[in-house]
């Protein structure tokens, strides 16, 4: 399934929910791809992106940085602290920031640089024990500490379990972001957009439904 396949997708899942038009960014996750392939999106014009490794991001986007402009990357894989420095000079938004010691190393990053990526907090829905994030219950807790320490702030993500419905995920995500009055919503995957932008999803996260199986070999 190719780009114009997926955002027609996009387009008629935000109408059918009566959002407005273009009110859901596509996040094409380019994660262990093979160069061609995310070349060919670009070709076809898309220019948000999403990485889950840095040493792997920074390895493929400076080269189509310098020949593609206008280029958006978003983490949306866990990020260990020794990496953060690293991160936040390539990244324009970090969607997995999920406890407070990142938080705070974030926030003295940013105000050394004088500048900071937009945050999500990421959010274990599904409080499962192999899985980042910060659990539901201390949600708001984060939410007022992240912004104590002055970092933008601009959404929650999730990653619903795989053998739940996500729709229940997606809703509790949701609740959780307009009672702390976070407009940013990042979630829904391939199998699973569309029911997340029912939901008020303002970013999707597609990989494999864009750009075919990954090529696992490659990492």
């Amino acid at each position: 399934m190719g780009l114009s396949d997926i955002i027609a997708r996009i387009d008629a899942a935000t109408a059918r929910a009566g959002r407005a038009p273009g009110s859901v960014a596509l996040v094409a996750v380019s994660k262990v791809q093979p160069p061609e392939r995310v070349e060919a999106v670009l070709a076809a014009g898309h220019r948000l992106f999403g990485e889950n490794r840095v040493q792997e991001a920074a390895g493929r986007w400076p080269p189509f940085q310098a020949r593609f402009d206008g280029i958006g990357l978003h983490l949306i894989g866990p990020l260990q602290t020794n990496k953060a420095r690293q991160a936040v000079e390539m990244f324009d938004v970090i969607e997995t920031l999920d406890r407070p010691k990142l938080a705070t190393t974030l926030a003295r990053l940013a105000d050394e640089r004088g500048t900071s990526p937009e945050v999500f907090i990421q959010v274990n829905t599904g409080a499962e024990p192999q899985k980042a994030g910060i659990l539901p219950d201390d949600t708001d807790a984060f939410v007022a500490e992240v912004r104590k320490l002055g970092l933008p702030l601009v959404g929650l993500m999730c990653i619903p379990p795989v053998d739940e419905d996500p729709a229940t995920h997606f809703a509790m995500l949701a609740d959780m972001a307009a009672r702390n009055g976070v407009s940013g919503l990042s979630m829904g995957m391939s199998s699973d957009f569309e029911i997340a932008i029912a939901h008020g999803a303002t970013h999707v996260r597609v990989g494999s439904a864009l750009f075919g199986d990954r090529a696992y070999e490659l990492v």
